[in-house]
């Protein structure tokens, strides 16, 4: 099958989407398929050989973020070339609302059209005010998906219908692999963090509110710290003391992330919200590495509400000292962790995930017809069944 999937979001930017688009790709070609990604992409930014790029990129503040996108005239003619030249089998959407490269795919495209649908935000009179130009374009969707309950209800809200919930997936093979980092994760406890730095929903200054507390009962316990924005934000703020017990990496590739991983005792999440799902925690599960996660709807579905995993009360500093201590100080408690949450990370593994996905695309290739309201209907149905089929085979 030919696939042609769409990025919204720039490829050199590290982020959910891309990550997923990124493996997503990967999983499809080792299942036999021909993949073309579409992306914004800067010119200088190396790209594998099955992403096209859609033309630079701009930064735009969207869903709490500030998204790089790609949108206009020229953006438009290299989505209708790319579709042209691609002769796509079915086309996959991600973010169809995005103001990028997505929606004008939509309005571009011709055939078998999938969208899937990340974010997870509150009703809005921004999104609301878009609903009649962007209905135009999600009419010609024929199968919707959507990768948490949390990014279905918003699909739910703003839009109407409803989607197949398909979770993220995580290359459980490539975590877990790869040394500790130099000199890591020592015997002093050491705790890892990744995301925008700058970005405060990713939940940075929680987790730095939360080291005093925690270095005053482990007084060699270590920080690392990953991901893009200004170091100096936080580092002029923080006191020496605290200072030195951190390491600012910068933005990593993706060998330096999983060896962060792995240098780590914790992985946490201190994330206030905006997230429908928490791929990274999937990706610290299948590390090895024990998660502790603020305990937003999001995370607490991944970790089973803490049977996978550790939660503490959202934007409590005090409640995430708490546990963390609690765990530096109990090996058997991380080792049981460490043990259950590679099982969950199992569980999303891309291969199975991307095996429902191509379900999706047999169930919507139909040539020469529009899909119907029906259709999509018998596709929800179709794959609610072979997904118990596949329950009771487990069993």
């Amino acid at each position: 099958m030919r696939v042609g999937i769409v990025c919204p979001y720039d490829w050199g930017t590290p982020g959910g989407v891309q990550v997923h688009v990124r493996d997503l790709a990967i999983a499809l070609q080792r299942l036999g398929h021909t993949v073309s990604v579409l992306a914004p992409a800067e010119s200088d930014v190396h790209l594998p050989d099955y992403v096209v790029s859609s033309g630079g990129s701009i930064a735009l503040a969207y869903n709490g973020s500030k998204a790089k996108v790609s949108f206009g005239p020229r953006a438009a003619r290299r989505v209708r070339r790319w579709l042209r030249e691609g002769e796509f089998d079915v086309l996959h959407i991600h973010e169809p609302m995005s103001p990028s490269v997505s929606i004008l795919s939509c309005w571009a495209a011709r055939g078998p059209l999938v969208a899937t649908w990340h974010s997870s935000m509150e009703r809005s009179r921004a999104l609301s005010a878009m609903y009649p130009i962007a209905q135009t374009a999600l009419e010609k969707v024929s199968a919707r998906i959507a990768v948490s309950e949390a990014a279905r209800q918003t699909l739910v809200e703003h839009m109407g219908g409803d989607a197949v919930l398909i979770p993220n997936g995580v290359d459980t093979s490539a975590f877990g692999t790869l040394r500790p980092l130099d000199g890591w994760p020592g015997t002093g406890g050491s705790l890892f963090f990744i995301g925008r730095i700058d970005e405060p929903r990713k939940g940075l200054q929680i987790l730095l509110a939360a080291m005093p507390a925690i270095i005053a009962q482990h007084p060699q316990v270590r920080l690392l710290v990953a991901g893009p924005g200004d170091v100096d934000d936080f580092s002029n703020e923080l006191t020496p003391e605290v200072l030195e017990h951190i390491t600012f990496m910068g933005l990593v590739s993706e060998e330096e992330k999983v060896r962060a991983f792995v240098s780590a005792d914790l992985y946490v999440a201190p994330n206030t919200g905006g997230e429908s799902f928490g791929i990274v925690l999937l990706e610290a599960m299948a590390s090895g590495t024990p998660v502790v996660a603020s305990d937003i709807e999001a995370f607490a579905r991944v970790l089973e509400d803490g049977d996978a995993g550790a939660l503490f009360r959202n934007e409590d500093p005090g409640d995430l000292a708490h546990v963390i201590n609690g765990l530096l100080d109990d090996d058997v408690r991380r080792s049981e962790m460490a043990k259950t949450g590679l099982a969950r990370a199992r569980e999303f593994d891309w291969q199975t995930v991307a095996a429902r996905i191509v379900d999706v695309y047999e169930s919507v290739t139909v040539s020469g017809e529009g899909v119907t309201e029906d259709l999509r209907g018998q596709v929800i149905g179709r794959l609610s069944r072979r997904s118990a089929e596949r329950d009771e085979a487990d069993v």
